[in-house]
């Protein structure tokens, strides 16, 4: 399905063009078909994958190395403690090395640099797990699970609700605008998305059909949406910034009334996890007003969050799949 992609890097989704991520959201389908049946792969056999992560993971570090065991590939964690990348080996260097023991590389941190720099000089597919400008294998599981929900993704709304300015958003507006979708991003003027991203997606925008709209009018912007998506007001490494970000940010908490106000019976939640949606976590118990989306939102029948945490298997299974696999 996607077998053109082999031996591409997965960087960013503005590398890709619309049907080559349809055929990933394609894969993505089969392998979680398979998965449900009981169906074990072989298309990594033989393979060993590093996994490098400077940031903590829950979500992108198991689906790695799940989807790598379901595909015959050994997973090789090396956290930030575990090498010298970037602090008495150069990046490169580190690349060079460990493309010449591994097959294939997923990295998850900081500065996206740091991967454009693997993968320049990796030699093998090299996966963008996250890196603070882009998080690209979170938007397929997004899209995949859109598209369970309606049957398709053509034509339909997704608002982007808070910080307008991070990874998340970013992914979301190339992601949804590649396949012809309205995305609306919902911020205050303040954390709007960087404007020469909003003229690329524009520019996308023309040649797919869809539509982008940055607006700091939360009615106008989730206003028959199909599916209003929130993520954590302040990421790892900014928690300085968490009474600031909640100041701006407590008119866009998700709650019920928001939901309703998509006009849509059948509008879902979504949201890439971790979540704060109540006061049983120790950053939630600190920062009482840190919540993004109700509890309500977060636990009731609209909320597809699990779903598409799930979906991050399947689909960083069909990246290394597509780029590296038999």
């Amino acid at each position: 399905m996607a077998g053109n992609l082999r031996g591409r890097h997965f960087l960013k989704l503005l590398d890709f063009s619309p049907s080559e991520i349809r055929n990933l959201l394609s894969l993505s389908a089969a392998l979680k078909a398979n998965k449900r049946a009981g169906v074990r792969g072989r298309a990594l056999e033989g393979k060993s994958i590093a996994l490098i992560f400077e940031k903590p993971s829950t979500r992108t570090r198991c689906a790695f190395t799940v989807a790598c065991v379901d595909e015959g590939a050994h997973p090789e964690y090396l956290g930030k403690g575990d090498i010298q990348l970037g602090k008495k080996e150069t990046v490169a260097d580190t690349a060079r090395v460990l493309g010449r023991m591994f097959d294939g590389i997923q990295f998850r941190g900081f500065a996206h640099q740091t991967v454009e720099t693997l993968a320049a000089h990796a030699g093998v597919p090299v996966w963008n797990g996250l890196t603070d400008t882009w998080h690209p294998t979170q938007i397929l599981a997004d899209l995949l699970t859109v598209s369970e929900e309606f049957g398709r993704l053509d034509g339909l709304a997704l608002a982007y609700v808070g910080d307008g300015r991070n990874n998340m958003a970013n992914s979301l507006m190339v992601g949804c605008a590649k396949l012809g979708m309205d995305v609306r991003i919902v911020a205050p003027g303040a954390l709007h998305p960087d404007p020469g991203l909003v003229k690329t997606v524009e520019g996308i925008c023309a040649e797919t059909g869809g539509s982008v709209t940055v607006t700091a009018d939360v009615a106008r912007g989730v206003a028959g949406a199909h599916a209003v998506y929130t993520d954590v007001w302040a990421s790892m490494g900014e928690e300085a910034k968490i009474a600031e970000r909640v100041a701006l940010l407590r008119p866009y908490k998700v709650t019920p009334e928001m939901m309703e106000a998509t006009g849509r019976r059948e509008a879902i939640f979504l949201h890439c996890l971790p979540a704060f949606h109540s006061l049983e976590t120790e950053v939630a118990r600190q920062f009482p007003d840190i919540c993004e989306v109700s509890d309500e939102v977060f636990e009731g029948p609209r909320s597809r969050v699990f779903d598409e945490a799930e979906n991050r298997l399947h689909t960083i299974k069909a990246v290394m799949v597509a780029t590296l696999g038999r």
